[in-house]
């Protein structure tokens, strides 16, 4: 099964691995004999669907999650070996779209406007009257 990232970019089966372990956590005496923990794997330096840009894009990005141009995602999260193999899925496709979208636009830094910061201050001189009428009157 082909995972579909985007509408422009499928990455076809043939690029995955999957790997399967025990897993921990709930399941009861099932889970001693069940391969439910899912590792899924896809190397991006090799992937013949990427351009050259988004390849570039994709390593510098995920770097930090890359082991020899390979990116591994593992679900253990459900009981069902099934379920998990689609958690997987899921999380390769967040991780990829993620890694190629646009940057955010850098923000600007702004003053704030004179009427702000008039109303500012007028806040804080209300603050600051009520809080001295508050107090106890001096004995002079």
């Amino acid at each position: 099964m082909d995972l579909e990232v985007s509408p422009q970019l499928t990455i076809p089966e043939r690029e995955l691995g999957w790997r399967f372990s025990r897993s921990s956590g709930p399941g009861g005496q099932h889970v001693n004999t069940s391969d439910s923990r899912v590792e899924l794997f896809w190397n991006v330096a090799d992937s013949t669907v990427l351009t050259d840009d988004e390849r570039m894009l994709l390593l510098t990005r995920l770097e930090h999650r890359l082991i020899l141009g390979v990116v591994t995602v593992a679900a253990s999260e459900q009981r069902s070996q099934l379920r998990n193999r689609e958690t997987a899925l899921r999380k390769l496709a967040d991780l990829v779209s993620s890694g190629l979208a646009p940057e955010a636009a850098k923000r600007r830094r702004t003053k704030p406007t004179k009427g702000s910061a008039r109303r500012h201050l007028a806040a804080k001189q209300q603050r600051s009257a009520t809080k001295r009428n508050r107090q106890r009157p001096s004995a002079d």
